[in-house]
Parts: structure tokens; sequence; C-alpha cells
């Protein structure tokens, strides 16, 4: 299946209010980029930002320096018309991940949901990959826990724990922690993610 015919038609079709991951405040991801005390002028990533708003928080805060990369075009065109102005701010990256081939490395590589849409041992490799390539500094990544769905929007997904999070990437990440927590969709379901902070080895 091509998917992102999938994710243009997703973005097409649907409001925020009416997919799953929409979240008004990215409190978890705001409290673990927090934690890492970066300076504002970080190089900031956001991996399948879509139309999230950790990116207006971002800028709110002062930081100068963010890339938000989607498979979805139709996703960024909404963040850009949201931010509006401040869009000019920001480096729009539209590609899937498999595929991404980044030209810098980043003090902070963010993730949430995107990670655990690759289901292939293969993709999953590739991505370890790219991250030890193309992360100098920190790394905070969310996705669907075990005790959290086995699809998403029609889609297979990976759950971790900690444990295979922090296995999955420890040949060149130092895991600094990890926190579970429910997420409230908009149409009142939860669903359980699990976040984890590295720190890339020297």
């Amino acid at each position: 299946m091509d998917r992102k015919h999938h994710w243009e038609t997703v973005y097409n079709t649907k409001n925020p209010d009416e997919v799953s991951w929409t979240q008004e405040k990215p409190q978890t991801s705001l409290d673990f980029i927090h934690s890492l005390r970066l300076e504002k002028n970080a190089n900031i990533i956001d991996i399948g930002g879509g139309d999230s708003k950790l990116v207006d928080f971002l800028l709110e805060e002062g930081f100068e320096n963010i890339t938000v990369l989607d498979i979805s075009a139709k996703a960024l065109e909404r963040a850009q018309t949201r931010l509006g102005e401040k869009a000019h701010k920001v480096k729009w990256v539209v590609s899937d991940i498999t595929q991404f081939q980044p030209t810098e490395q980043y003090d902070l590589w963010h993730d949430r949901a995107a990670f655990h849409f690759l289901t292939e041992p293969e993709q999953i490799s590739d991505y370890v990959k790219l991250t030890e390539k193309s992360v100098k500094g920190h790394m905070v990544l969310g996705t669907f826990s075990e005790q959290g769905p086995i699809k998403c929007s029609g889609l297979d997904i990976t759950q971790y724990s900690e444990n295979k999070m922090e296995t999955t990437f420890k040949k060149s990440f130092q895991k600094l922690k990890c926190k579970t927590e429910d997420h409230t969709t908009p149409f009142g379901t939860t669903q359980n993610f699990i976040f984890c902070s590295f720190r890339k080895k020297s």
C-alpha cells in the first residue's frame, strides 16, 4: 500500500478533531524537551510532526531552528496556515522517514507516533541507522506501549516497552528516562503511550 497516498487522504478528508493523535497541548513532549535544557538555537527536528501544535509552542518559547518533517504535504500545509507569518521561521520537509536524507545533524530528534508505524525489521533498522547518523544530541520518542492499540488509522503498528525501546537504540544512545501516559483522543477513547528520552553516546 502507498503510505503517502494513505496519509494525504487522511489529512485531506479529516479535521483535527476526527483523528486520534490530536493534542491541544503536547505536554509530555514539552516536559521531556524542557528536561534537556536545550539552547534556543538548538537544531530541532519533529519527525512525523504533521499539523501537531508542538512547533507552535517551541516557537513561542523562542526556539529558532526547527524542522518539521511529515510524509503528508497536506498536513504540513495545515500547520503552515495555522502559524501564518510564523511559518517562515520553520523548515518544512515532505518526506517518508524511510527515505529521508538529512544534510545536517540535530541537537534534538523528536518523534511522537511516527516510529511505531515502522513494522518491518529492515525499516526499523534503517530508522535506527538514520538517528545514529543524524542525531548529535538528544532524542525523544513516543510510541504506543504494549498496553496501547495494535493499529492506528487502519495501519498496523509496533508496540514498545521501555526495555524494547532501550534495546532498539542501545548501540549509540543512552536511555535517560521513560514514562507511560494515557492519551485521550478527541473522541474520548484512551491510548497508552510510552515516551523515552535518550542521549547520544560519545
